[in-house]
């Protein structure tokens, strides 16, 4: 292959050594093709490589450089028509290649760019002659949330270049966890090559870490932040992950490896073949077999750190035998990187291109010497768009910018072993692969709420902050991060843990139940001591204590007692419909003849002493109608009453399932609570005015005068009334009824027991009392002190 020599171009952004481990790439493909005897048959394919040195200024020199075909750039103008590069391959970044496309455009010169796919390149009216071998990478933010959610990572911080490529990718990881329920810790921009020297790094490394977030992002179109040097005890700790991409190259930077500072690090790249001879080229690679190559020996001198004084380099100053496979990985990975494969792709791409032109013979202009070939590099546009081949790996690369593919990646992970040894580990797409025996990572801002739980977002806070708050009675999670709880149906409760609902249990105030059992004996035992009491009474009814209290009304307000006694009983029970119209209606009559008799009693007392003043007309009203004519007026009063609420809005049997939790309660509704106060108000009034008379009768001079024990009486019945009303509205479900059956209870046993014990205690220990001249003594008395009293009263 000695007849004709094409030369390819490819431009750096700058020398490192990182950037030479592409330049190598371009050596291995431009070797494999020479040794290709189907491919570019009797052609040398060549390289010119051209350094930018991170300068606008070196960019456009280069580019008009490889125009000229001379060392020195001639604007506009072809020095040579032969020797000169064909094509362009510009790297490793996408900036780069939008300098040299402003200029090479011009001349419609074919530029190849072997840096990650960039949109803006795309523009087939500004960079018609601009390809692009990388895949597009627009699914990148959404493989690696996607990979986050799957390790359960929903806390994470994020650095970024400050270009148009961090600006997109920012866009489009922050609509991906807004969707997958992701959030961010901290978002950081690092600013491109030309602004780095102001960016503050020790802030930034203080922020990493002191970052919740055991993951974090890093993304961009160029390498700076894998530049920082910092040492292992400073910063970062081995706990992080770091999730990034093969686009920022993380080899070839010996003892400033960011990556080094996690635990594990996550990268995607490209999915690719390996080139199957590459690590055997690069094997065999030493400055002895490039001596003309002056970016070799600075590469290994800094590999190897060999002597390199005054820009002269000797073999000998290294060791013997070194090898770029001696080096460990965290200095020199021996496999072909995402971006010398583009480069590797670039170069077969421009050689089949060739090989086609200089199979088609119209499409060659002659000179004077036939033997010699003039190439026009703008006449590889129509074949470059339509190139499409398979590499050595067998890959299929296509040129047509139109049907560029979509890019499925790899995931590789990074391990620092704790022993100092590391290991690149494709784990696929989205599977994780950790070192035995250790636990996967977890990077959240808040623990996940379990069962039970409902989460409770923080104001001004990620959606990923968040408190779990216990699910209130009633409702339930069964499930984790439930954004909130489950109500249960009325008739179920939650249980203890909130993670299922109950049936609940329906009760009321039962006879069986220990409170129920209570009321109901002791309602019956004041039941009882009633009829004792009245047959007391019966017996002796003829005795002074029985005669001088008004016998009929005595034994009224005993038969009055002992139904209220009885009352009580109807509102212990299930309750029914019958039980429900009957409760109340026969408690407020009870009661109200009760009071009324009372006060029919009270009044009889006034009168009776009024009556026995000279020519008082009181005589006429002292007897029996009056006071049965007074009972049966403030009984029917109540009995209207309780008719219209019968008939208006009447208690029925009701359930209540919410004063306890885990049970349903069958009781009485009132129906109409007016009329049920209204029936309350109206024994209130009567009782108010039993106790008005009775504390003015009081001190009245009779033997047996029943005024002092009934104004004790109506101030019992009074005080367990008004504090009925505020405990009756606090309290629910059966205690409810408990305190209704306690009051009718309470106030009955003290009407009883302060009107009638002092009587039977006369009548059945002191019947020496109950005689008549045991009462004439005590009358005679009483008038003999009178008269001392009032010496003037005759």
């Amino acid at each position: 292959k000695s007849s004709m020599t094409c030369f390819t171009a490819f431009i750096l952004v700058m020398f490192q050594e990182k950037h030479y481990y592409q330049v190598l790439a371009l050596v291995f493909a431009v070797e494999e093709i020479n040794k290709d005897p189907n491919l570019l048959p009797n052609i040398t394919l060549g390289f010119n490589i051209f350094d930018t040195h991170t300068s606008d200024v070196s960019t456009l020199e280069s580019s008009l450089t490889l125009l000229s075909g001379q060392r020195l750039a001639v604007p506009n103008y072809q020095c040579e028509k032969q020797g000169k590069s064909l094509a362009v391959i510009a790297g490793p970044y996408s900036e780069l290649s939008v300098k040299i496309a402003s200029v090479l455009e011009l001349y419609k010169f074919p530029q190849m760019t072997c840096g990650p796919y960039d949109p803006i390149l795309n523009d087939r009216v500004h960079f018609s002659s601009v390809y692009q071998l990388a895949p597009k990478d627009s699914k990148l933010a959404l493989a690696m949330v996607q990979l986050l959610v799957h390790f359960h990572w929903t806390w994470a911080g994020l650095l970024i270049t400050d270009n148009a490529r961090g600006e997109t990718f920012l866009w489009d990881i922050r609509e991906e966890m807004a969707r997958k329920g992701v959030c961010l810790t901290f978002m950081l921009k690092i600013p491109p090559n030309e602004n780095y020297s102001l960016f503050p790094h020790s802030e930034v490394m203080e922020i990493l870490h002191a970052t919740s977030a055991n993951v974090i992002i890093f993304y961009g179109s160029n390498n700076v932040v894998f530049d920082w040097e910092f040492e292992k005890e400073d910063y970062l700790d081995y706990s992080k992950v770091c999730i990034t991409t093969s686009q920022w190259d993380f080899s070839m930077r010996p003892n400033t490896l960011l990556v080094e500072s996690f635990s594990k690090s996550l990268i995607f790249s490209s999915k690719r073949k390996e080139i199957p001879t590459f690590k055997s080229f690069m094997r065999a690679i030493k400055p002895a077999k490039y001596p003309e190559d002056i970016f070799l020996k600075t590469f290994w001198s800094i590999l190897f750190q060999c002597p390199l004084k005054e820009k002269q380099w000797k073999e000998e100053d290294c060791l013997l035998n070194t090898s770029l496979e001696m080096l460990p990985m965290r200095d020199f990975d021996m496999s072909m990187s995402s971006r010398s494969y583009n480069i590797y792709n670039a170069v077969y791409a421009v050689a089949w291109a060739l090989h086609q032109m200089l199979l088609i013979r119209s499409e060659m202009e002659y000179m004077r010497n036939e033997d010699s070939l003039v190439l026009y590099p703008w006449k590889l546009h129509s074949l470059l768009r339509n190139m499409q081949f398979n590499n050595s790996a067998g890959d299929q690369v296509i040129m047509d910018q139109k049907r560029i593919p979509m890019a499925s990646y790899d995931i590789i992970n990074f391990v620092n072993f704790h022993n100092g040894t590391e290991a690149l580990m494709n784990v696929g797409e989205f599977i994780s692969q950790v070192p035995f025996g250790e636990d996967t990572l977890r990077s959240v801002c808040s623990e996940s709420c379990g069962p039970g739980y409902q989460k409770s977002a923080h104001e001004q806070h990620a959606i990923c902050c968040f408190d779990c708050i216990p699910c209130p009675e009633g409702e339930i999670s069964n499930q984790t991060d439930m954004d909130q709880c489950i109500t249960c149906p009325e008739d179920e409760y939650s249980n203890k843990e909130r993670t299922r609902c109950l049936p609940k249990m329906v009760t009321f105030l039962a006879y069986e139940e220990p409170l129920g059992m209570a009321l109901a004996c002791t309602a019956l035992a004041f039941f009882l001591l009633t009829v004792v009491i009245t047959g007391v009474f019966v017996k002796h009814q003829d005795t002074p204590v029985v005669k001088a209290n008004n016998r009929t009304l005595s034994f009224l307000l005993l038969l009055s007692l002992s139904q209220c006694f009885l009352s009580s009983l109807l509102f212990i029970g299930k309750p029914s419909s019958a039980t429900c119209l009957l409760q109340q209606t026969i408690f407020g009559i009870t009661f109200t003849m009760a009071v009324s008799s009372i006060l029919a009693k009270t009044i009889t007392v006034v009168l009776a002493f009024k009556a026995t003043r000279p020519g008082s007309r009181s005589r006429k009203w002292v007897g029996f109608r009056a006071p049965i004519s007074l009972i049966l007026i403030c009984c029917l009063i109540q009995v209207i009453l309780c008719g219209i609420w019968l008939l208006v809005s009447p208690p029925f049997p009701d359930t209540d399932s919410h004063s306890e939790a885990e049970h349903i309660i069958l009781k009485c509704n009132e129906g109409s609570p007016i009329a049920f106060y209204f029936v309350l108000g109206y024994m209130g009034l009567l009782a108010l005015g039993s106790f008005t008379v009775a504390f003015l009768a009081r001190n009245l001079p009779d033997t047996f005068n029943e005024a002092k024990f009934i104004t004790f009486s109506m101030l019992v019945f009074c005080s367990v009334w008004v504090s009925f009303l505020p405990t009756y509205q606090s309290t629910k479900g059966k205690m409810m009824v408990a305190v209704e059956v306690f009051s009718i209870l309470s106030s009955s046993a003290g009407l009883l027991s302060c009107i009638f014990i002092p009587k039977c205690y006369v009548i059945l220990l002191r019947p020496q009392w109950n005689t008549q001249e045991w009462i004439n003594q005590k009358s005679f008395a009483r008038g003999r002190h009178h008269s001392k009293a009032f010496p003037h009263a005759s």
